[in-house]
């Protein structure tokens, strides 16, 4: 059930992912969401013993599923660094793909020297207590720890400089990456007690290995499906302002373009969200420039001129925020 519930989550991010982030250059993010929901996908017991019998029920798809998650990390760690100017080289060492080369090696070679029987969903529980199983485990999740604590700095610094709302993907992934972190040290202990023998110990740090998991992945894509939301609805609200906006100051336009007609001869009804910007900024102008021509009788009033100077205000304010986004890195998480 664990796993049918992260799936759905991660299957739920990258949909949200396709449709918030059409249009970004950087795919860290949908790349790692696609990578993970895969893993976990493969790991769901009906569908896993389907495709290890495709592959010769020899439980080569624990394999590809772990190698997918490892991926999956890999693009989230990235991406998660990219929203940031943070990056001392401790962690582009650790988010680097010569760590990642090296762990996906190493977990590759451990598990060709398993003796694994026939197609089984429960591989660690079965095969744990060879030394080759245990190597194979702990290098996976000693590389997830590796990338966690990275992110888990990087997030620190976030949240730090951020304001308000704007922490609450930063929180939400730091929480992630701390409980992620948690995880692979039960996943760990899991395994040096498989092969000690000490059975009750394992069982004991197992209680405590679906309860960790499903909050990791929930806490992972809540903090990276927060981000492009949150930035999508200020879109929105963006949108929506500029049209109030152009409908306010459109009676003042025509009466403008009545004495002084300008280039803005098109009815203003009908216009998209995309030009809402564009044309609000054209009828301040030619408003402004029927205000101040000499040659044609032409005066604000007191409430249309808290109109125009509202308007106005809210162009430079949208200016202003342009800028400061566009002096940012190019991001994974973070606009």
């Amino acid at each position: 059930m664990t796993q049918i519930l992260v799936s759905a989550l991660l299957w739920l991010l990258v949909l949200s992912l396709l449709i918030l982030r059409r249009g970004r250059a950087d795919r860290s993010i949908l790349w790692s969401a696609l990578t993970i929901a895969v893993a976990m996908t493969l790991n769901i017991d009906g569908l896993y013993r389907w495709a290890d019998r495709l592959l010769g029920g020899t439980n080569l798809v624990t394999l590809v599923a772990d190698l997918a998650l490892m991926l999956g990390i890999f693009f989230l760690g990235r991406a998660v660094a990219k929203a940031t100017e943070f990056r001392p080289a401790i962690v582009r060492f650790a988010l680097g793909r010569t760590v990642l080369a090296v762990a996906l090696v190493c977990t590759v070679i451990a598990f060709a020297f398993i003796e694994r029987g026939v197609t089984t969903t429960t591989f660690m529980l079965d095969y744990g207590a060879q030394p080759a199983a245990a190597a194979y485990s702990m290098t996976q999740f000693a590389y997830d720890g590796i990338v966690l604590t990275a992110m888990a700095a990087v997030t620190t610094r976030q949240i730090r400089r951020g304001r308000g709302a704007d922490r609450l993907p930063a929180v939400a992934l730091l929480i992630g990456s701390a409980l992620g972190l948690v995880l692979a040290a039960v996943v760990i202990g899991m395994d040096i007690a498989h092969i000690a023998g000490d059975v009750s110990l394992m069982l004991g740090l197992g209680a405590a290995y679906s309860p960790l998991f499903l909050s990791t992945f929930l806490f992972l894509c809540l903090g990276l499906a927060s981000q492009p939301a949150m930035r999508w609805l200020r879109a929105r609200s963006r949108a929506n302002a500029m049209r109030r906006l152009v409908t306010q100051t459109t009676p003042i336009w025509q009466r403008a373009n009545l004495v002084r007609p300008g280039m803005s001869q098109q009815d203003a009804a009908g216009f998209s969200a995309a030009d809402a910007e564009t044309r609000l900024h054209r009828q301040l102008v030619e408003i402004r420039d029927a205000a101040v021509d000499p040659r044609v009788a032409f005066e604000l009033s007191d409430a249309e001129s808290v109109i125009v100077d509202a308007a106005e205000a809210r162009l430079l304010r949208r200016g202003a925020d342009t800028n400061a986004t566009s002096a940012q890195p190019a991001t994974g998480a973070t606009p």
